[in-house]
């Protein structure tokens, strides 16, 4: 069962959903804004998606430009960038799906296939 943190309104997150009820992968919802995921999940889902901690922030967003944090990032320690994507869930890429092996930041097709090797294991 996979994990599907998103946000409603977010076009790419009915995208995402869309396709993984098309692949027949059984999935619940966890609406991001409303449950915003803590720190230690943020830090376990990064560890395992072997993504550099830049890639988890949603940089199109309005709260990433208002904090100005195109340029803040870098000054930033991993735990402080843990704790700042806590802290307001629309500051994390989405959709994110948790799966046993495998976290996915963002929906791209191509990417997700590996959600249905998991599927068959």
């Amino acid at each position: 069962m996979i994990l599907l943190v998103a946000y409603p309104g977010c076009s790419t997150c009915k995208k995402a959903e869309k396709w993984l009820e098309e692949n027949g992968i059984a999935f619940t919802r966890r609406h991001i804004r409303e449950e915003n995921p803590t720190e230690q999940e943020l830090r376990a889902w990064w560890e395992k998606s072997g993504l550099p901690l830049r890639r988890l922030f949603n940089t199109s967003g309005v709260q990433y430009r208002a904090l100005g944090l195109k340029d803040r990032l870098e000054e930033m320690s991993e735990q402080q960038q843990l704790e700042l994507l806590a802290s307001d869930g629309m500051l994390v890429r989405r959709p994110v799906a948790v799966g046993e092996k495998t976290v996915l930041f963002g929906f791209r097709a191509a990417e997700w296939e590996r959600l249905q090797q998991e599927k068959k294991e």
